[in-house]
């Protein structure tokens, strides 16, 4: 029986004339949360970006949105995947912009977040990356992820110092430290960070801890990963990108002293 070559299921496809922005999201079964993502792009101010959507095979009626706003997605692909990591690398074969930023369903850009964004990259253009402000979604939340810091990457465990709604890249600076590493299925997005700012030391620049781009929703795929799987994880991840065994070891205890204290001790 001979084998038949799967095709990708491009249900939207259409190109944008010279986007400096590449906004993807990833999702499945988000039928609502998907509307709040498409319905903060609409209203941006700053209009040069193009949108593109990798679905994995959703349920519910998540497709039947985002074809019912078609007029503002230039990609939509639905087929069954093998993991968030795994279609955030299908999507940037498709990018056509000159920066790429991940937003989750439900994240929101506020109504200039794009503009700031694109503002900071004129004014540093030697920039390979961007960290924009972002906030969690609760109301009145002061809950706020900015700014970078190298050495807290370097030598702390668990290094958020933003989301991924706030994870600004040029794309030639993407080709150059790779796509997401899919061997690393809960924290892919700790090894790319690592790459661009300890191993390939990229340029980059951050927002103003007021200048407030984006908010994010809590309770998606990282929040669901225990405390050790994270740990032993990006352990693997700093071995693996060659950091000085000595070290390792020194954050690898680090993190489970203060894991134990917070735990156990009021």
């Amino acid at each position: 029986m001979s084998k038949i070559k799967k095709q990708k299921k491009i249900l939207i496809r259409k190109k944008a004339n010279k986007p400096f922005f590449s906004i993807i999201t990833v999702v499945k079964n988000a039928e609502k949360d998907i509307l709040q993502t498409i319905r903060s792009l609409k209203e941006q101010t700053f209009k040069n970006f193009e949108y593109l959507i990798i679905d994995g095979k959703s349920t519910d009626d998540t497709v039947k949105n985002i074809l019912t706003n078609r007029k503002y997605i230039n990609l939509l692909v639905s087929e069954k995947d093998n993991g968030i990591y795994y279609a955030m690398n299908k999507a940037l074969k498709f990018v056509n912009g000159q920066v790429i930023v991940f937003i989750n369903a439900g994240d929101i850009f506020v109504k200039n977040g794009l503009l700031t964004i694109h503002k900071k990259f004129k004014k540093n253009p030697d920039a390979d990356f961007i960290f924009g402000t972002v906030r969690r979604h609760y109301v009145e939340s002061t809950i706020l992820k900015y700014g970078f810091n190298r050495q807290r990457l370097k030598y702390n465990f668990d290094f958020a110092t933003s989301h991924s709604t706030g994870f600004f890249i040029k794309k030639k600076s993407m080709n150059l430290i790779g796509n997401y590493n899919t061997t690393f299925k809960c924290s892919a997005d700790y090894d790319l960070y690592y790459r661009a700012l300890i191993k390939f030391n990229l340029k980059g620049n951050s927002t103003k801890r007021n200048e407030l781009i984006g908010i994010f929703k809590s309770g998606g795929f990282s929040s669901k990963i225990s405390f050790f799987t994270q740990l032993f994880e990006e352990t693997k991840i700093r071995l693996h990108n060659k950091q000085n065994i000595f070290f390792v070891g020194l954050i690898f205890f680090n993190a489970i002293i203060k894991h134990f204290l917070k735990t156990f001790i009021k």
